[in-house]
C-alpha cells in the first residue's frame, strides 16, 4: 500500500460521495459516535463492544502498533463505516489477517460495504497476507452470503462458541479466503 492511496473519494452507485481514509487515533471519538448509532441487533453481532471507550482505545492502540489497519468511510455527517484487517502477533499466523467490516444502516445495500471490502483486500495484499479470515455467528445469513460472493468459504462451525450481549450462546462460523488459492501441500504433510 503506498502512502498516497488514502485519503480518496468514491462515488457510490446512487451518486453519494464518500471519503475513505486510513483510520488513526484521532478517529476515536468518531468511532464511538458511530457505535452509539448502531441498533441493538447490530450490536449483537459485533466481536467487541465498540460503544465502550476502553475497547475503542484498544483498537486505537492496535492501529498505532501496526497490528491493525483500518479504513474509515465518512460522509458530511461523520463516520459511516469501516473495514479493518487485523493481524495476530503470533509468528505462526503472521500471514493470516482477520477482516471486519461494518457499515451504517443508512448506507447498507448502496455499495459502501463492497467498496470498503475491496479496499481492505488491497491493503491485505499490500501487507503480504496470504489468507483472510472472517468470523460471524451462524444466524448472520446476510453476512455469510456477502462473504461467499467475495470468494470466502466456510472453514468451521463451532457450536455455542460465542455469547451475544444478552448471554445467549451462539454458533460461530469461520470463513476464509486464500489470496493465492488453496494449497495442496496440506494433504502431503498432514496425516490424521
Amino acid at each position: 500500500m503506498s502512502d498516497n492511496t488514502y485519503p480518496k473519494s468514491i462515488t457510490l452507485p446512487d451518486g453519494a460521495l464518500v471519503n475513505i481514509a486510513l483510520m488513526g487515533t484521532g478517529d476515536r471519538d468518531a468511532v464511538l459516535a458511530f457505535a452509539n448509532g448502531l441498533s441493538e441487533e447490530d450490536m449483537l453481532f459485533l466481536r467487541v463492544d465498540i460503544t465502550q471507550p476502553e475497547v475503542v482505545d484498544d483498537w486505537m492502540s492496535n492501529l498505532k502498533a501496526g497490528r491493525s489497519i483500518s479504513l474509515a468511510a465518512f460522509d458530511d455527517n461523520g463516520l459511516i463505516g469501516y473495514a479493518t484487517v487485523h493481524r495476530n502477533a503470533a509468528p505462526w499466523t503472521r500471514r493470516v489477517g482477520e477482516i471486519r467490516v461494518n457499515v451504517n444502516q443508512l448506507y447498507r445495500a448502496r455499495g459502501l460495504g463492497k467498496n470498503l471490502t475491496s479496499e481492505i483486500f488491497a491493503v491485505a495484499r499490500g501487507l503480504g497476507l496470504k489468507k483472510l479470515m472472517a468470523n460471524m455467528t451462524s444466524d448472520q445469513h446476510g453476512a455469510q452470503s456477502a462473504f461467499r460472493r467475495l470468494g470466502f468459504v466456510p472453514e468451521a462451525l463451532l457450536a455455542d462458541y460465542v455469547e451475544d450481549r444478552k448471554g445467549t450462546p451462539r454458533d460461530l462460523v469461520i470463513m476464509s479466503y486464500d489470496i493465492d488459492g488453496h494449497t495442496d501441500a496440506i494433504a502431503d504433510t498432514v496425516r490424521i
